[in-house]
């Protein structure tokens, strides 16, 4: 599996038109097979798409989980650097007062900057033979390729690209820190309070699963949403960490709608075929304080 690269997937290779581009009837995976079907051996095709693939993931659609991705507002911009306000805080942010020249976002600075787009990229094994049995590959793309995809664009939003074109949540360095203490409801309670400090509301938390389900068994998973914070939980995120923020408020992730699955013949480490699946993002992080990151001692 890859993560972020500058990736030349949608470049090489034999470009196929598509049925439905923008996949308004049809999955990514129907439309992949449709367009290798009848290929020749050695030929590599590769078949682009109008659309942000990990969000084409079907069960995404049919069950609770949400990524990193969920959290976030998304904004459909050109395929070119995209210009947005950054407004960090002045000095350190202190708790607020009774009044607006009291608050830290009374003397937020701000400044326009420009987010740079990449491509995610997976690889993945095509079992021998599943070329000719359409019906079984475009499930295979669908279920088994798209959510490798989506596991890198956590990896990328948490961590950053390889690149540097996606900062990561974790890593900002205006991000503020706390410690995530045993008593998981009172940390998590009293960080999101710390985080309304800034003026944001807080509106959700990434957690390790192992977390995720300690809070489902003791009941706060449902008093979280029924606050209004979405927990979102990947392994992507360290067991002893959880980050907290005004997701919505705070930054944008940016969807040229620039993706393709392509068909990469004897590129396997054992000479076998690959499924190659790239999509474009870049990630507008507009107030970074607005996150708050807990670790433990």
């Amino acid at each position: 599996m890859q993560g972020a690269v500058a990736s030349p997937a949608v470049q090489q290779g034999v470009r196929i038109p598509l049925a439905d581009p923008g996949l308004k009837a049809r999955t990514p995976g129907e439309e992949f097979a449709w367009a290798v079907r009848g290929v020749a051996p050695g030929e590599d095709r590769v078949v682009p798409f109008r659309a942000h693939l990990p969000a084409a993931f079907p069960l995404f659609a049919t069950r609770p989980r949400y990524a990193v991705r969920h959290l976030l507002k998304t904004a459909t911009v050109p395929d070119r650097t995209v210009p947005y306000v950054y407004e960090p805080p002045r000095a350190a942010v202190n708790a607020s007062g009774t009044s607006y020249a009291s608050t830290p976002e009374g003397a937020f600075a701000s400044s326009l900057r420009g987010a740079d787009l990449t491509d995610l990229t997976v690889c993945v094994p095509l079992p021998d033979g599943l070329l000719d049995e359409p019906t079984l590959l475009a499930t295979f793309v669908d279920y088994r390729v798209l959510v490798r995809l989506s596991v890198v664009e956590n990896e990328s939003l948490l961590h950053g690209s390889a690149d540097g074109a996606v900062p990561g949540l974790l890593t900002l360095p205006e991000i503020r820190r706390g410690t995530l203490g045993d008593d998981l409801a009172d940390s998590l309670t009293s960080a999101a309070a710390e985080v309304e400090e800034t003026g944001g509301s807080c509106d959700g938390i990434v957690v390790h699963p192992a977390t995720y389900w300690q809070l489902a068994k003791a009941g706060t998973l449902g008093l979280l949403g029924g606050v209004g914070i979405t927990v979102s939980r990947t392994r992507m995120i360290p067991r002893d960490q959880a980050l907290l923020g005004d997701f919505r408020a705070a930054a944008t992730l940016l969807v040229p709608e620039v993706a393709s699955i392509a068909l990469r013949r004897g590129a396997g480490p054992d000479g076998g075929d690959l499924v190659e699946a790239s999509t474009r993002v870049g990630l507008a992080v507009h107030l970074p304080q607005h996150f708050l990151l807990l670790s433990r001692d």
